[in-house]
């Protein structure tokens, strides 16, 4: 029998769906769990942890706004990523895990042999996270590591930390996509992402979505897109002070990157499966987003087919 997903949304967890959900997690019967928004007791999520540290189907766990939301959960989920395998993408946006939380963490998915994706959005977190965050984005020619990553609303962190983040990401190997909205960054540390972008070979998607800046940020982005050849494909910068005229010569010339390349046999754009990914513009514990088989919000089980590009690259 093909894994199946478990996404539940914004509601209690029963004791009977926890052992359901265990009983799936051993049986490796699961491939997607997303428990987004969900209340359970303490007990509860440790057994669910205990349950997805042995799980050799699981690739995609969804713990977004506040189910780990003390430093014991914080714990319980760091030794169960320590002995997990399969984990391929987690997404924690809205948990209140702070730098000392992350730090807790921080060991489990360095060492995480499959870990490609990485939501931290509205996380309450600083400098010192973005210190250990830089740690698995490792340098040209190391380990695999990061190839998405997600820091949306974390107003925390100061110029300073977004600095390293620009230069890990410029000598990174791997990563494709960096979700930086709702962020103060203003125009000086968007001028060192511009950098970032031009020396990354690999990135193709960056969010600047709400980030506080002017065109003199778009004119610097525009000159490096029309000058250096860049793995860029798309570049996010509404809600922000920029004229729609810059915006709309950085994407057409984006899109004429993306038609050349086509042209040429080079690979096409990837169908993005259930990613995980919350909107940053919503306060915390609040959201759209519904699954769209589930209107009801109860719990949703079917067949694995996800889609997922990360996913199938690093099982092939």
């Amino acid at each position: 029998m093909l894994p199946s997903s478990i996404q539940i949304s914004g509601e209690p967890l029963s004791g009977a769906e926890v052992r359901d959900i265990c009983r799936g997690l051993r049986d490796n019967a699961v491939r997607l769990l997303s428990l987004r928004g969900c209340r359970l007791c303490d007990r509860d999520f440790g057994r669910i942890c205990r349950a997805l540290a042995g799980a050799t189907s699981l690739a995609q766990l969804n713990l977004n706004l506040g189910v780990v939301s003390s430093p014991s959960r914080i714990k319980q989920l760091a030794e169960a990523l320590r002995t997990n395998r399969s984990i391929q993408s987690l997404f924690l946006h809205g948990s209140p895990l702070t730098d000392a939380g992350l730090a807790l963490l921080n060991p489990a998915l360095a060492l995480h042999p499959a870990l490609v994706a990485l939501d931290l959005g509205d996380c309450m977190l600083g400098d010192e996270a973005i210190n250990l965050i830089c740690g698995l984005l490792p340098p040209d020619g190391a380990k695999s590591g990061l190839k998405e990553l997600t820091l949306s609303a974390n107003p925390g962190i100061t110029p300073k930390g977004w600095s390293r983040l620009a230069i890990a990401v410029a000598h990174s190997s791997q990563v494709r996509v960096l979700n930086l909205d709702y962020n103060p960054l203003g125009d000086h540390v968007a001028g060192m992402l511009a950098v970032a972008v031009a020396s990354s070979r690999t990135l193709e998607v960056l969010d600047l979505e709400s980030t506080g800046l002017t065109n003199q940020s778009a004119q610097t982005l525009l000159d490096m897109v029309e000058n250096y050849p860049t793995a860029l494909r798309s570049l996010v910068l509404a809600e922000n002070s920029i004229s729609p005229e810059l915006q709309q010569q950085i994407c057409d010339l984006l899109s004429e990157g993306e038609e050349e390349e086509e042209v040429a046999g080079g690979p096409g754009h990837t169908q993005e499966g259930e990613r995980g990914r919350e909107p940053a513009a919503h306060p915390r514990g609040s959201s759209s987003w519904m699954c769209p088989s589930d209107p009801s919000s109860q719990m949703v089980l079917m067949t694995s087919g996800l889609g997922d590009s990360l996913l199938a690259e690093t099982e092939m």
